[in-house]
């Protein structure tokens, strides 16, 4: 499979033989939606608690004896029974991140490519530089190339077609 290189000005210089292996076949969103699921866990804070018996404030006398009363055995006030009493099973604080296996991690990145790229949303260029530092020369610059919106650049150096570095 092969994708068209442009400079700058949107116009082809060359093109890039892409990996079959990576790009090609069936895409697996099976593969994609565990990633996203796996990535919006280890977001999550879980932070939320409830006072179980034991962390409700009172006291842990009896409050009546066992027999003789008429009323019901009880054994302290904070019993989850009664009002102001503790919970029962509640939500305590944990982490809710978990990790995929590596081969999977990876599927699912060749997956999210090869998918791009058959949308249509993957554009090689070979150098981007603008005349000045400046956010408004930059998004006149994505602006020719097509990128609106969302746009993840990756720098990555070649040499004899293998990728020697990568940055985001």
């Amino acid at each position: 499979m092969k994708i068209d290189v442009v400079n700058g000005t949107n116009e082809k210089v060359g093109e890039v033989e892409l990996n079959d292996e990576v790009f090609g076949g069936r895409v697996k969103t099976g593969m994609i939606w565990e990633a996203v699921v796996q990535e919006n866990a280890s977001e999550r804070r879980g932070t939320h608690a409830t006072k179980n018996r034991a962390a409700v404030s009172g006291s842990g006398k009896k409050p009546w004896r066992q027999k003789g009363t008429g009323r019901a055995r009880v054994g302290e006030i904070r019993n989850p029974l009664w009002r102001k009493g503790g919970t029962v099973f509640g939500p305590m604080p944990r982490s809710y991140a978990y990790d995929l296996p590596k081969k999977v991690r990876r599927g699912a990145l060749a997956a999210a490519l090869a998918q791009k790229l058959s949308d249509g949303a993957v554009i090689v260029v070979d150098r981007l530089e603008a005349s000045d530092r400046k956010t408004k020369t930059t998004a006149e610059l994505f602006k020719r190339l097509g990128a609106t919106g969302q746009t993840l650049v990756i720098d990555v150096t070649l040499e004899d077609g293998f990728i020697v570095s990568a940055r985001n």
